[in-house]
C-alpha cells in the first residue's frame, strides 16, 4: 500500500515562530494536525460552478465585446486626444454616445450576472 505524498506548507519566520510557541512541547506537525483536523475548524464554501444564467450573461458580454469595436475606438480617441489631433465631428460624437451605451449595458449585465444590485 502506497503512502500519500507529504504535504508542504511555506511559512514566514514569524509564522513558524508563532506556531512553535503555540505548539509548546508538542511536535509541530502534530500540533498543526490537531488544530486543522478538529471538528470545529473553520469551513469554507465549496467552489461552485456559476449558474447557467450567469454563464449566459457572461457569454453574451464576451460575444458583444468580440463583435464591438468599442475598445479599439476608445483607444484611437485617447491616442488622438493625447496627440492633440482629436477632431470632434458628428461621427465621433455618435461613436462616443454608442460607447457610453455599450459600457453601461456591460456594467448592468455584469452586475446582474454577479448578483449585485445597482
Amino acid at each position: 500500500m502506497s503512502r500519500p505524498a507529504p504535504f508542504s506548507l511555506r511559512l514566514t519566520d514569524e509564522e513558524r515562530q508563532k506556531l512553535e510557541a503555540q505548539a509548546g512541547a508538542m511536535p509541530l506537525a502534530s500540533y498543526i494536525k490537531s488544530v486543522v483536523l478538529t471538528d470545529d475548524a473553520p469551513r469554507y464554501r465549496k467552489r461552485r460552478k456559476p449558474p447557467v444564467a450567469e454563464q449566459r450573461f457572461l457569454a453574451e458580454i464576451l460575444a458583444r465585446l468580440g463583435h464591438s469595436r468599442t475598445a479599439n475606438n476608445l483607444n484611437q480617441i485617447a491616442k488622438h486626444l493625447n496627440q492633440g489631433t482629436l477632431m470632434i465631428d458628428e461621427e465621433l460624437e455618435r461613436d462616443l454616445q454608442q460607447a457610453v451605451v455599450d459600457v453601461a449595458w456591460m456594467r448592468a449585465t455584469l452586475m446582474e450576472a454577479l448578483g449585485i444590485k445597482p
